[in-house]
């Protein structure tokens, strides 16, 4: 006989942690007075407090922002369709973290779960000097605030793996009587203290993606540990610093980061934020940030956060709706036609698909065609980012 081939387990990405699901939320996280309510304001046109003391938010505050994308307002310009759907983000502002908080310091420990049901945390840090702006640490120190708050999320995982252990030790009994519960038992625990190594160590879950097994990803998954979540930084910068581009601590946190998985990093700044959002009109703004030779960073913001909790989304274009339908990415066909309607994957037949970049540069679905570059997909097919999308199902098939 011939020998077996032998099995690759293929790895995964940093995708495959984490809920899958199109609903994702992402969480502004940082130490109290850095400007995280004042950016909450900006991305959402909300009027929310963001006076100047510690705790001023203590519960969080979500809203829906738009993802701002060129390719949605150039299927609008080109179908002019009686319905438009964008995409969107849900943003939540979480109130300030300070050392200890894992102990329940500054109401820590019902912050941390703000944070435990959110899938992405936006890091907001303070680079700016300003006395008139108390620091809970009493000084500006944007690395001690990261290790600070990472310190904080690795403790509280820490405590997470012992109490899943703990739980774990009570069912040993019961597992070691069936010799396929016993194998599973002695897996998770095996697992369990090499994530608690790798966590003691000063390391982040998320960033050991070479080397947890799949079976492992399943593990993170269900327990849904803090630095498994994917994060970025926004540094906080004084308006003169973001102007001249220029601020001692960026190629600090730009080591930092790097050194601990390396994450986008976008300065900006939050006066200069605010002082746009107190402006009438949109001429106002663009006019402003013309004078200033300053531009806002909210878009980029938005569709940084939107990509870095690992969502896509695939768009249904004609004379009646352009919108953009919102998945995970590494989602196959029918599971993205599922965001339109449960039956869509139920009877999913094929996906018809053709490239955002296709149709823009042969200008209409005729020529996407006569060019052989539209597609009839099936089960398998993975969707990219920026497809264009029209599914055929049939209502009465039977999911298996």
């Amino acid at each position: 006989m011939p020998p077996k081939k032998e099995v690759v387990e293929e790895k995964l990405g940093p995708w495959a942690l984490g809920r899958f699901s199109n609903r994702l939320k992402v969480g502004i996280v940082g130490m109290p007075n850095v400007g995280k309510s004042t950016l909450y304001n900006s991305l959402t046109k909300c009027s929310i407090p963001a006076e100047n003391f510690p705790f001023c938010t203590i519960e969080p505050n979500e809203t829906r922002v738009h993802v701002p994308d060129e390719r949605f307002d150039w299927l609008c310009e080109k179908y002019k369709p009686k319905s438009e759907v964008q995409p969107w983000l849900e943003i939540v502002d979480i109130a300030g973290l300070v050392k200890g908080a894992a102990q329940g310091a500054g109401l820590g420990n019902a912050f941390l779960s703000h944070i435990r049901a959110i899938d992405g945390i936006i890091h907001v840090l303070r680079a700016f000097d300003d006395p008139d702006i108390i620091h809970v640490e009493d000084r500006v120190d944007p690395i001690g605030d990261i290790e600070i708050i990472t310190n904080e999320l690795r403790a509280k995982d820490l405590e997470a793996i012992a109490r899943r252990k703990g739980d774990l030790d009570k069912e040993k009994a019961r597992m070691n009587s069936n010799p396929a519960l016993k194998k599973e038992f002695e897996a998770e625990q095996a697992f369990l203290a090499k994530v608690k190594d790798f966590l003691e160590a000063g390391k982040e879950v998320r960033n050991g993606m070479d080397i947890w097994t799949t079976k492992e990803i399943e593990y993170l998954n269900d327990y849904q540990l803090l630095t498994a979540k994917p994060c970025m930084f926004l540094v906080n910068l004084s308006e003169d610093d973001f102007k001249r581009k220029k601020n001692k601590w960026l190629a600090k946190i730009h080591a930092w980061v790097q050194e601990h998985g390396g994450s986008p990093i976008i300065p900006y700044s939050g006066a200069f934020e605010q002082r746009l959002l107190d402006l009438q009109t949109e001429a106002e703004k663009e006019q402003c940030q013309k004078d200033e030779g300053m531009t806002t960073q909210l878009p980029k913001i938005i569709r940084t956060a939107f990509t870095m909790v690992h969502l896509i989304y695939f768009f249904t274009a004609g004379p009646d709706e352009v919108r953009a339908w919102v998945c995970r990415k590494g989602s196959k066909a029918p599971q993205a036609a599922g965001t339109i309607h449960t039956d869509f994957e139920r009877g999913f037949i094929c996906a018809e698909v053709m490239a955002y970049d296709d149709l823009k540069e042969l200008g209409s679905e005729s020529e996407v065609k006569a060019k052989g570059k539209y597609r009839q997909e099936g089960k398998t097919y993975v969707v990219i980012d920026g497809d264009i999308i029209f599914f055929k199902f049939n209502v009465t098939a039977k999911g298996k």
